[in-house]
């Protein structure tokens, strides 16, 4: 197996390598603006780091979101295209599980513990989902989401968030737990993970949760009198 896993449905635009076993290589950058500008140079250092080319590639996994609209079409486009292009099987998994899992794996939440996962939605609002940390396992439970709301609507109700949405609204959610953003090696983990538990990760759909930031306008205003 060589993945090649994508996320962008944050700020954090990440890619990364994986054989299986081992994290080959990771590459990415954060910003908002720039999605496209800095996935494609990630994906080609990754490569060369691991003195690959993409026709050594026998899968290809993405990010789902939630995410903006722009950011999180960056990421799935181009693995859809990549995956047509050399006709390989697409993975696809919510940026949120991902989150979760690499909280689970970093000893941020005990074992058997609910938690909440939070990331910026713009607009003062964020995306979240809350998850239980059985004991055991590296694949966290979601309870419930994904959904997006202000901050201060979100029942928190005592439980810990994971994520950027925390630390962005510290107020309301925080103080916020690592990790802060998600990682392309933590997603190829968890889908080695979830497909060798038969699970279906066919679903690349993405998870907008509302319309577009930007929208076309309805019409043209009439200048006649």
């Amino acid at each position: 197996m060589l993945l090649l896993a994508l996320d962008t449905a944050t700020p954090a635009v990440t890619a990364a390598l994986y054989d299986g076993s081992t994290v080959l290589a990771e590459a990415g950058g954060s910003d908002a603006r720039r999605h496209a500008e800095l996935l494609a140079p990630a994906v080609a250092e990754v490569l060369a780091r691991a003195g690959a080319s993409s026709s050594d590639l026998t899968d290809v996994a993405v990010g789902t979101g939630p995410g903006p609209f722009t950011g999180l079409r960056v990421g799935l486009v181009t693995a859809r295209m990549t995956a047509s292009a050399l006709g390989l099987p697409l993975h696809g998994l919510s940026t949120l599980d991902v989150l979760a899992a690499q909280a689970l794996e970093d000893g941020t939440v005990a074992p058997g513990s609910e938690f909440l996962v939070a990331t910026d939605a713009r607009r003062r609002e964020v995306y979240w989902a809350a998850y239980r940390a059985n004991g055991g396992s590296a694949v966290p439970q979601r309870l419930t989401g994904p959904d997006v709301d202000r901050p201060a609507d979100v029942p928190r109700d005592g439980r810990p968030v994971v994520g950027r949405g925390a630390e962005l609204y510290a107020d309301s959610l925080g103080p916020a737990l690592a990790p802060l953003d998600p990682s392309a090696a933590a997603l190829a983990r968890l889908v080695v993970r979830r497909l060798a538990a038969g699970d279906d990760l066919s679903d690349v759909e993405p998870r907008y949760l509302r319309r577009p930031d930007v929208h076309e306008a309805a019409g043209r205003k009439s200048v006649l009198g």
